[in-house]
Formats: structure tokens, sequence, C-alpha cells
């Protein structure tokens, strides 16, 4: 058998801190190389600094200090580079409701500036098994049904690197087996992924590495 070669690192974080007024650290000094290709979970209680490591590294959050790159892109420097190879799934569904399905994705498409393509938005909807469900309200959809259409508007500008929060928060456990093959699929397709949860079944049965996030550590 081949030596096993290690893919390159598609996102590089290095000591990375976030302080907040008032003296609360929220992340102290985190380390982390996530190889391309990958999928990463990162276990912890709330609280814990899983959502303010996907939000400093999405740029929603500024760092206090450290770095992180995408793709060889810093995140402060090359902001709109780094952003544009980042798909983002947050845990809350916040959809217009009265928007229909196929509507929705197209818009994020062109809010990253992609050209307008049919058939990547058909493809992309097609493999989270929402074609049938392209000219529905986002209001008729189910809560899982929902969260499908997140993971859709996250892709449609076809990103390197997705991140999913929380995404069996409130989900049942025949949605959550679905998700778990839609996140393989995924990987199949070459993305990678970081997730966070606080299930370790989860983490366990779709992650190829773990990462326990306590009180802001890695």
């Amino acid at each position: 058998t081949k030596a096993e070669t290690t893919m390159p690192t598609i996102v590089d974080i290095q000591n990375l801190r976030k302080s907040y007024a008032g003296g609360f650290e929220a992340l102290k000094g985190v380390n982390l190389q996530i190889e391309q290709g990958e999928i990463l979970a990162l276990l912890g209680s709330n609280g814990a600094g899983k959502t303010t490591l996907i939000s400093t590294i999405c740029g929603i959050t500024t760092a206090t200090s450290g770095t992180v790159t995408v793709g060889g892109h810093d995140i402060k420097d090359d902001f709109r580079a780094a952003r544009t190879m980042i798909g983002l799934v947050p845990q809350e569904i916040n959809l217009e409701p009265f928007e229909k399905v196929l509507n929705t994705v197209r818009f994020s498409r062109g809010l990253f500036g992609r050209p307008a393509d049919e058939a990547v938005l058909e493809k992309i909807l097609r493999q989270l098994s929402l074609w049938d469900k392209k000219d529905s309200q986002i209001r008729e959809l189910s809560g899982g049904m929902k969260r499908r259409v997140l993971i859709a508007k996250a892709l449609s500008h076809d990103p390197k690197v997705l991140f999913l929060d929380e995404p069996t928060a409130g989900v049942d456990v025949e949605l959550r087996k679905d998700m778990w093959e839609i996140v393989a699929g995924l990987k199949a397709s070459g993305v990678t992924i970081i997730l966070t949860t606080h299930y370790i079944e989860e983490a366990e049965a779709i992650a190829d590495r773990i990462g326990v996030i306590a009180k802001g550590e890695l």
C-alpha cells in the first residue's frame, strides 16, 4: 500500500485570540490546521467558543490577535477572497418565509457576485433532495427542509470550505441520519467541512478528526 499523502492545509489558524470588553476571553490562543477535503467536528458545550471560532474565521467577528488564512487568503487583509471560499450554515433558520426555494438560493449566489447558472442551482438542489420543492415558499417547508435550504444557500457560490454550526440541533433522529449522508456526499464532492456539535455520537459518526473546545481552548 502506498504511503498516505497528507492533503494541503486549506484553513490555517495561528494563535487566535478573542477578548471582549470586561476581560472575557472567548478564544485563548487557538492553533489549528484543517486539511483540504476532511470533515472536522468541533465538540464542546454551549459557551465553549465554537461559534466564536467559526464567526471569526467567517469574518463576522474580528479577532483580538492571531491570524487565519483560508486557501492562502488572510481573512483580514484579503477578506473578500477568503470569504468567497467559505460557505456558512448558521444555527438559526433565518429565511424569507414568502420567497420560493429556488429564488432564495439564486439570490445567495448573486450576493457573492457569481454569474447566474441554473445548472449549478439545479445540481445543488438535487443533491439536497430539494429539487421537487424548488417552487415552494419557504413557509411551506418542514424544519428539516428549511435546514437543507440553508445548506443550499451556503453552497450556492461553490465554496471550498463549508461551516455547519450545530447542523442537527433540534432535528429528529431520522433527519439527523439524512444530514450525515448529505455531509458525506459533500465531502465526496471535494468540500472541506467543519461542523460544531455537542453530540459526541454525531462527531464520531461523520468526522475524520474531532477537536474539543473547552473554555476557549482547543
